[in-house]
């Protein structure tokens, strides 16, 4: 499985995320990141970025909204009782992984 998180430059959230992946990721030394810093709106689209940070695996981002459109904005995440947070939880990180695999 490829992961990938695309950035813009200076996201504030963008070291929480590689944190939280750091530990989902002991359970699974086989994956490796791939970073990509975003720079324009053409590149947001073209691989679907939908706000700073976003995680692709597979190219496939598990955290979408429907109808979300491309954006280079901050992204917030919810978490499962509501509040908003600048990346997925541990927990949810490891379970969109688990879930890519089947």
């Amino acid at each position: 499985m490829k992961l990938t998180v695309l950035v813009v430059r200076d996201c504030p959230h963008a070291a929480l995320l590689d944190r939280r992946l750091d530990i989902v990721l002991a359970d699974w030394s086989e994956l490796t990141v791939t970073r990509r810093t975003v720079t324009d709106l053409d590149q947001a689209q073209r691989w679907g970025m939908r706000g700073s940070p976003t995680l692709l695996l597979d190219g496939i981002d598990p955290f979408a909204i429907a109808g979300q459109r491309p954006s280079l904005s901050c992204r917030l995440y919810r978490d499962p009782d509501g509040r908003a947070d600048g990346a997925p939880s541990v927990d949810a990180l490891r379970n969109a992984i688990e879930q890519a695999q089947r």
